[in-house]
């Protein structure tokens, strides 16, 4: 399940992107702006945003008009990275799990465990769309290269 800091991160971003569009490339958006228009209260969202600071997904700007702008062109921030950054893997199981494999202790024989089958086709499908998203997609309308309203 995505947390709420991944999903305070994602909402502050995606409003970054749009203001990208209708401002300068770098000119920043006060954390007052972003934690008003996005619901997000202040204080975790100064948290968010160092983080993805420290990662290099943001900028900050210092000063009476300083504030956040994204580090990157919207179409290099990929959902997947984002929710990975802050929620850590994206399995559900760490057996299933690309990034931080590790085996179940509980677990008899791994090459045939149905749950973990399962969970790894979950996660391959997630991260298939997730991996593919970018927040450019998500402005224009697409979502995992789609367009939004098509299934998937």
């Amino acid at each position: 399940m995505l947390s709420q800091k991944a999903k305070y991160a994602m909402r502050a971003l995606i409003y970054l992107a749009k203001a990208r569009d209708n401002r300068s490339d770098t000119e920043p958006v006060g954390i007052a702006e972003i934690a008003a228009k996005q619901a997000v209260p202040r204080k975790f969202l100064e948290l968010i945003l160092l983080e993805l600071k420290r990662h290099g997904l943001v900028q900050s700007y210092r000063g009476k008009h300083g504030g956040y702008a994204l580090a990157k062109a919207p179409e290099g921030i990929y959902f997947g990275d984002v929710i990975r950054l802050i929620d850590g893997p994206l399995a559900q199981l760490p057996c299933a799990s690309l990034t931080a494999y590790r085996r179940c202790s509980d677990c008899e024989d791994e090459a045939t465990c149905a749950i973990r089958h399962v969970l790894k086709q979950v996660r391959d499908a997630s991260s298939g769309i997730l991996d593919r998203t970018s927040l450019s997609d998500v402005l224009d309308g697409r979502s995992g290269g789609m367009l939004m309203g098509d299934g998937i």
